[in-house]
């Protein structure tokens, strides 16, 4: 199965950004995918990286601007730090019984993609609306509206082909546990002689572990963060969670663009590419969710 770890893994929202913090909030994921593991399930995880490569973009800012790095090389940076935090916890919580590895994890997108004249994937930290106004106007940004604060947006192509799938098969064949496609992977485009080549775009991740989860014929897809289930009327007194779904159903909801939407929208991709369930839902209701007795599973049955 495919555990995608939302940003609550490693940061909750107002929180600093501090390798302390991070670390903190990974040794409290760490015994939920070992319990996965335990269970006797072969694992691969992703994870989320806004927060930190939006902050690592800051720190470039510092440098001229034909100096500062482009966005596939810090989600290659952030792929490789917030894996490294991942792997030691999770070795910790398996007393190292088992092999784990960080694979940084290039992910091909289509360079016309409609997403790089409209960029809509939130980075980086929140700021008021002034604030950030003002440095969108320093640095020739694109913001948008998150909550009542404000971030950075940037484009979020949609994920194509995945080249370092047969080294994740290498590895899954050895009984690793792997980390990959952090951030929703490195994007890259192809040339017209076939090479690959960094682009300056972050891709979702919850479509990205989808698109990962349907190439590797997964038979189960995690998408976990800090809110218990997907709600039918979010925001309204009549709110209430839905435990099952059919992709048709959750096709229908009305629900949040910027958090919940894209999760509901991955997992009814899985299950249409093959997958037997997709499951979203609190890290810690893991095993519950595989269940079926905690968060939203999204199958072919629905409820």
């Amino acid at each position: 199965m495919v555990a995608a770890l939302g940003g609550n893994a490693l940061l909750h929202r107002g929180e600093p950004l501090t390798a302390e913090n991070q670390r903190m909030n990974v040794q409290k994921a760490a015994p939920a995918l070992a319990a996965i593991l335990r269970a006797g399930h072969q694992l691969v995880i992703t994870h989320g990286n806004g927060p930190q490569v939006g902050l690592l973009a800051l720190q470039g800012a510092a440098y001229k601007p034909d100096e500062a790095y482009p966005l596939d090389v810090l989600g290659a940076e952030t792929e490789g730090m917030i894996g490294y935090l991942i792997e030691q916890e999770l070795e910790n919580a398996l007393n190292h019984d088992r092999p784990v590895a960080v694979l940084l994890t290039q992910i091909v997108v289509d360079s016309k993609d409609p997403a790089f004249t409209t960029p809509g994937k939130f980075v980086g930290p929140v700021y008021a609306e002034t604030e950030a106004r003002a440095m969108a106007a320093a640095r020739g940004w694109a913001i948008a509206p998150d909550g009542t604060k404000w971030r950075r947006v940037v484009a979020s192509p949609l994920p194509q082909e995945i080249p370092d799938l047969p080294v994740l098969r290498l590895l899954l064949d050895q009984g690793v546990v792997v980390i990959c496609a952090g951030g929703g992977g490195i994007p890259v485009v192809r040339r017209q002689d076939g090479s690959l080549i960094g682009v300056e775009a972050v891709i979702d991740k919850d479509y990205a572990s989808a698109f990962l989860a349907a190439e590797l014929q997964a038979d189960a897809l995690l998408l976990l963060t800090d809110v218990e289930a997907v709600f039918s009327d979010f925001g309204t007194d009549q709110a209430m969670p839905v435990a099952r779904l059919t992709p048709q159903e959750a096709d229908k909801l009305d629900l949040p663009e910027g958090s919940m939407k894209p999760k509901v929208a991955a997992a009814a991709n899985f299950v249409r590419a093959g997958g037997k369930l997709a499951g979203i839902g609190r890290l810690e209701d893991a095993i519950l969710i595989l269940n079926g007795t905690a968060g939203t599973v999204v199958t072919t049955q629905g409820a």
